[in-house]
């Protein structure tokens, strides 16, 4: 058995972008999946993890050629050893996107079996102070901070550049119970909401597609503060829906997308909500309520679909969790004849591998928009229509 390459220091020439927010280089017949470098450069490696087998993990701890779209991390802590938040702080926005379309590209060629141009797009409000939601983590000392990647050790902050104002800044003045984990959120009417061990935190007021939405703090909604009307732009032209049709909205949240379908099908057509977290399903049928065509189930998606609730729909919307649908959810879609599904995806390898289960069952990918929802970050938002 080979012996463990942690704490080794090599040479070695970058190549392409992986999923994950690191890039593959090769030393001495291994794969090593670097973070804190680009394409095309020429870095220092230094092992931080290696598990055997045919690849290890590292961090660039010197750029000895560096890639033109390098620059100066704005964080102190988004280096190697520091905070895992971040992944792509050292690359300008532009090349960041660059980045991101590749890895989109690369997961539905390799899952999905689809060749497709991929564009990530920009949202308003530039690379920070953009995220609203944040979790933190509490050392030993009280001190609020971010795990390492790959890592439970915390690492303490005074500020967060990606974070919106009323979030980090909020709590990084005080100390907290050693151990906890705080959620903390700010809302559209710029009230910050701390939730310690998921405890507390309050009703986040939230405003899209011309609604209000009551949302438990520590509930989920979209991160960026353009992320909930662009999606629900993007689903509305994509639904292809009429009045009196009838829709499903799975994975539903709070029911943003079942609003804008409600909105499509008219009180002549229904919508079925479903969302397993029942706070959330909760906070679904509340703020809904004045939509009598929608009916909100708690549940999990898969049980409700294998108990024939709702009629058959025209369209589907998902927004699943990072793993995706999966095939019992893809398969049961299928067998209820949607002519559309509208995929919300988080993670590129979960869209690609259910884009290719529905596939099996007569689907084609229309069309996919990839948006930059998470700058400084690996991740990135796509939304894609299948057409039967």
């Amino acid at each position: 058995m080979t012996s463990s390459w942690v704490g080794r220091r090599f040479e070695v020439e970058v190549g392409p972008v992986a999923h994950g927010g690191h890039c593959v280089a090769r030393h001495d017949g291994r794969v090593v999946f670097v973070r804190h470098t680009l394409p095309g450069e020429r870095v220092l490696v230094a092992v931080t993890e290696d598990r055997g087998g045919s690849f290890c993990r590292g961090d660039a701890v010197s750029v000895l050629t560096a890639a033109p779209e390098r620059v100066e991390p704005p964080c102190p802590v988004a280096v190697p050893g520091g905070c895992g938040g971040c992944d792509w702080q050292h690359a300008t926005p532009a090349g960041q996107r660059a980045l991101k379309a590749t890895v989109v590209a690369e997961q539905l060629r390799r899952l999905g079996h689809i060749e497709l141009d991929v564009e990530v797009e920009e949202l308003p409000g530039g690379p920070l102070h953009w995220r609203t939601r944040t979790r933190l983590a509490v050392d030993d000392d009280g001190r609020p901070g971010f795990r390492a990647h790959r890592s439970h050790r915390i690492v303490a902050v005074d500020d967060c550049p990606i974070a919106a104002p009323g979030t980090v800044d909020a709590v990084v003045d005080r100390s907290w119970p050693p151990g906890a984990e705080l959620s903390v959120a700010v809302d559209s009417t710029a009230h910050t909401h701390v939730a310690v061990d998921g405890l507390a935190g309050g009703v986040a007021v939230e405003r899209a597609v011309r609604r209000e939405w009551r949302v438990a703090a520590n509930s989920f909604w979209q991160a960026h503060p353009d992320a909930a009307d662009l999606y629900s732009e993007v689903v509305a032209g994509w639904s292809g829906l009429a009045a009196g049709d009838a829709a499903w909205d799975l994975y539903t949240g709070a029911g943003l997308f079942a609003a804008v379908l409600a909105e499509q099908v008219g009180p002549s057509g229904s919508v079925m909500a479903v969302e397993s977290y029942r706070p959330a399903a909760e906070d679904g049928a509340e703020n809904l309520a004045d939509l009598p065509q929608v009916r909100v189930f708690a549940g999990r998606v898969e049980a409700v679909l294998a108990a024939g609730e709702g009629p058959d729909p025209r369209t589907v919307v998902l927004d699943p969790p990072r793993k995706g649908a999966g095939r019992t959810v893809v398969d049961a879609i299928a067998a209820r004849g949607a002519a559309r599904v509208v995929y919300v995806a988080c993670d590129p390898a979960a869209l690609a591998r259910d884009v290719s289960i529905f596939a099996g069952h007569g689907y084609r990918l229309e069309a996919l928009r990839a948006f930059d929802a998470f700058p400084m970050t690996h991740h990135v938002e796509c939304v894609a229509l299948l057409v039967r």
